[in-house]
């Protein structure tokens, strides 16, 4: 009877080992993967904020061209709208 209790105690001392090991290398991979995910987040922040300043650089030159040949931009929004309604009004009627 006391070799069943020295292997089950064998056994349990083991097992507690194997969690152990277990619990540090999941822990290791956890901070690995949260590295490379923190990583990743600081990258996308970097775009998002070239993207954002891309944006506005673009929205400021297009404002500037429009401003500056505004008679050009109100002519040519008058006539794509009358080709439009020119069209739409061929189609209705046949």
């Amino acid at each position: 009877m006391s070799e069943i209790n020295d292997d089950l105690e064998t056994l349990a001392k083991d097992a507690g080992a194997l969690l152990d090991d277990a619990a540090t290398e999941a822990g290791k991979r956890y901070d690995e993967a949260r590295k490379g995910l923190a990583a990743v987040l600081e990258h996308g922040k970097e775009v998002y904020g070239l993207a954002c300043k891309r944006a506005v650089r673009n929205t400021k030159a297009a404002d500037l061209v429009l401003h500056d040949n505004l008679y050009q931009t109100v002519l040519v929004g008058v006539g794509v709208g009358a080709l439009v309604g020119y069209l739409l009004s061929r189609r209705c009627a046949s």
